[in-house]
């Protein structure tokens, strides 16, 4: 099949070893960032914050949060470009939609006098809150549709990516704690552009399952 997506994602891999001297430009970062933005999410709700490492001081605080375990993907700490840690709130309430809404109004998608029955669609985030308030696995959730978005986002722009469950989430949430201000990161994603010579993944074919081993046509 020939199309720009499918070339896309074809091209598309994990890195594993990244240049150190190459940097994202600071057009395509604004590019990054504002697809990050306009990422898809359950009921528009957005319980997310993504915090950029950029600076060499923030990329040695989060160098230093591998000291316990995932020391593979510490390098990318240093190496990469910049790292995005993609965080959610675990206990998204009705004031935390009230700011979507409101978004909502003053870009003229919502009326102002239909505010409250705009709260309606705030049902489904009490579906997925147990007694306790968290609603943690639905917010989560949201932060991959974010991170799918920007992967298909880096490999138009022809920049490399690798996706790191692998981090220290209880050491982030120390480190970070002003940034986040109580929300959970649970991934990380580096960007960049990889090490030509030591970067194995980059000349291994593609591999995936064929698409009738996972898709079905009713």
């Amino acid at each position: 099949m020939t199309h720009p997506i499918i070339t896309d994602l074809q091209n598309r891999y994990t890195a594993k070893r990244y240049d150190p001297s190459k940097r994202i430009s600071e057009q395509d970062l604004q590019v990054i960032y504002e697809a990050m933005r306009l990422s898809a999410s359950s009921i528009n709700s957005q319980p997310w914050k993504f915090i950029v490492i950029e600076s060499e001081q923030a990329k040695q605080r989060l160098h230093d949060t591998f000291a316990n375990k995932f020391q593979f993907n510490q390098p990318h700490a240093k190496a990469a470009s910049h790292i995005i840690l993609f965080a959610h709130n675990p206990e998204y309430k009705r004031e935390d939609y009230a700011k979507v809404i409101d978004s909502d109004i003053a870009a003229q998608r919502t009326k102002s006098q239909d505010r409250e029955q705009a709260f309606g669609a705030f049902a489904f985030a009490d579906l997925n809150t147990d007694k306790t308030g968290s609603n943690a696995a639905w917010t989560k959730a949201q932060t991959y549709l974010a991170l799918g978005n920007t992967l298909h986002v880096l490999a138009r722009l022809g920049i490399d990516s690798t996706t790191m469950e692998g981090i220290d989430s209880a050491l982030i949430s120390e480190t970070f704690a002003d940034e986040l201000g109580g929300y959970i990161c649970d991934v990380a994603l580096a960007i960049g552009y990889h090490d030509s010579v030591e970067d194995y993944n980059a000349q291994l074919p593609k591999s995936r399952l064929a698409a009738g081993q996972v898709m079905q046509v009713l």
